[in-house]
């Protein structure tokens, strides 16, 4: 039961809009931050990458911005959508580089790891 997903709502309680098709993102490359039990890194913020952001990434060990093309991976540039993990998102908030939150797009279970408040000062306006 792997491809499980959990209900489509976002963080404010309405239906989870897509977050990016091109590149395709999502747990489920479907280009919505979807989620279900097999998504252990929780990748339910959908994201706009800034090079602050990606730089972070890559220091921490998980180096978005590097096309891998053995794996289908373009690598991603500042002004790209990305489903976040919640976790890592909440990383870079502590560290001050978190990046801007399309809400209507962010699951609803983001909320099990970062508060809404904390989401809501990285809105998209």
């Amino acid at each position: 039961m792997t491809d499980a997903k959990a209900a489509s709502i976002n963080v404010l309680g309405t239906a989870l809009e897509g977050c990016s098709s091109t590149p395709l993102t999502g747990f489920f490359r479907n280009g919505c931050c979807d989620t279900g039990p097999a998504d252990h890194g929780a990748h339910t913020v959908c994201a706009v990458m800034t090079a602050e952001f990606l730089a972070l990434s890559k220091y921490l060990g998980n180096d978005l911005s590097t096309p891998r093309p053995e794996y289908g991976f373009a690598g991603l540039k500042p002004g790209d959508r990305w489903c976040l993990c919640a976790g890592r998102f909440l990383q870079a908030h502590d560290e001050g580089a978190a990046p801007k939150v399309n809400l209507a797009a962010t699951h609803i279970r983001t909320l099990d790891i970062v508060p809404l408040d904390i989401l809501q000062r990285h809105a998209l306006p």
